[in-house]
């Protein structure tokens, strides 16, 4: 957790109203950091489902490997999250650790293992002292209360300089229900789903299948749609929880449940903000970056071109240092493996031409160009002159900040 907070964060805190079903504790437990939260316990009602998506690494932690068996279920009554140590590439003691948390978990809440999800977030490679759980898990079960998303929100920081949460309140049927989410990262974030963590709560009355199937639909175009450095986790893992404790709330076992639309709405508004959340507190940011690609032979087309030109290190340099080097966008697009043709391409900084047709605009100022890089929020729209696709990117630039931040990790 950085001493300076980034530029690009909130200006407040969101006022984060309690969810019913769900009750939140959190400890100073020592496990990397000094004098500070580190351990999160979050319980839920008996009845809550649960859905999420997990990395795709083929070296994921303990605690994804945990989270994958129990998923199936579809019911929760606790997650554990620890921050400063990764509980990856722990071998047989990581599996032992995460056997015991999930044992101390499953005893503290009164539940079945299998209705318990673990994560853990930091240094891959240590091993994490199983006594932690063993030593915590009940006394924070028995004090754990309402009001303590914040506190949630910074328990499970690391290199983030600040917590991110988000709310709404939306109608589903004739009930008012919440939404409630947290969310960590700063580096190692290159979502691949399903270091990135982030848990939603609400108190709607959804089945599990439901969870699931908003996550599919909104995963794609949030978290894995955002880059700060090409590097995906051992450890991403998003969770979405259903207490089923919001007063009149219809039980909703159908996605295609009409009356799912608007909370559906807000569930991506969620996602989408948490994500946004990550980018703008990527490690040494100082610029949000939008990247839209429009007009590439299919969807995924566009995905692929997007992601070249927002993990390029010589795109994300040039930000930094506010030139409006358009040519190492043609580079990235070019790079991409996708169809394209350097004569259809058209490159926009902002509402600025800056290249179509296979050339530099007439009349292309590179003053007001410059001038446009300097704002602290930039978007860059490449349009590849095929087809219909289209994907929409969020990245930051890359700094010295963020070779010094990773240069001295483990230290």
């Amino acid at each position: 957790m950085s001493g300076t907070v980034s530029p690009l964060a909130p200006v407040s805190l969101p006022e984060m109203p309690v969810v019913p079903g769900v009750r939140i504790a959190t400890v100073k437990a020592g496990i990397k950091y000094k004098d500070r939260v580190d351990l999160l316990a979050m319980l839920f009602e008996t009845g809550t489902t649960v859905a999420g998506v997990l990395t795709r690494s083929r070296c994921p932690s303990a605690p994804v490997e945990l989270c994958r068996e129990n998923l199936p279920g579809g019911k929760a009554r606790i997650l554990v999250v620890n921050a400063g140590n990764a509980n990856a590439f722990t071998g047989s003691k990581g599996r032992h650790t995460t056997a015991v948390a999930a044992r101390s978990a499953a005893e503290a809440a009164g539940c079945d293992e299998g209705e318990v999800f673990l994560s853990s977030t930091g240094v891959i490679g240590e091993p994490l002292d199983h006594s932690h759980f063993e030593r915590h898990l009940n006394g924070m079960a028995a004090s754990a209360r309402a009001d303590g998303w914040v506190d949630a929100a910074r328990a499970i920081m690391t290199t983030d300089t600040f917590p991110k949460l988000v709310t709404r309140r939306v109608n589903l049927g004739d009930a008012t229900v919440t939404i409630n989410g947290i969310a960590k990262g700063a580096g190692m974030i290159a979502p691949d789903m399903a270091t990135m963590l982030a848990y939603v709560a609400t108190d709607a009355a959804l089945s599990a299948n439901v969870l699931r199937a908003l996550l599919e639909r909104f995963t794609p175009t949030t978290f894995n749609a955002i880059t700060v450095d090409s590097d995906t986790s051992t450890s991403d893992t998003l969770l979405a929880f259903a207490t089923g404790q919001a007063k009149d709330a219809p039980a909703i076992t159908d996605p295609a449940d009409p009356r799912l639309a608007e909370f559906a709405t807000a569930f991506g508004d969620c996602l989408h903000e948490l994500a946004l959340m990550i980018v703008r507190d990527g490690e040494g940011a100082t610029k949000l970056v939008r990247v839209d690609v429009t007009g590439a032979v299919s969807d995924v087309s566009a995905k692929n071109i997007a992601m070249a030109i927002a993990n390029s290190p010589l795109v994300k340099t040039a930000i930094t240092g506010e030139d409006a080097n358009w040519g190492r966008v043609v580079m990235a697009v070019g790079k991409a493996g996708e169809p394209a043709d350097r004569d259809r391409l058209a490159i926009w900084f902002g509402d600025l031409l800056v290249a179509s047709e296979g050339e530099r605009v007439p009349g292309y100022s590179e003053e007001e160009a410059s001038a446009y890089m300097k704002n602290d929020e930039i978007v860059i729209r490449a349009d590849i002159g095929l087809g219909d696709g289209r994907f929409t990117a969020w990245t930051c630039n890359l700094t010295k900040e963020y070779v010094a931040i990773n240069g001295d990790y483990r230290s």
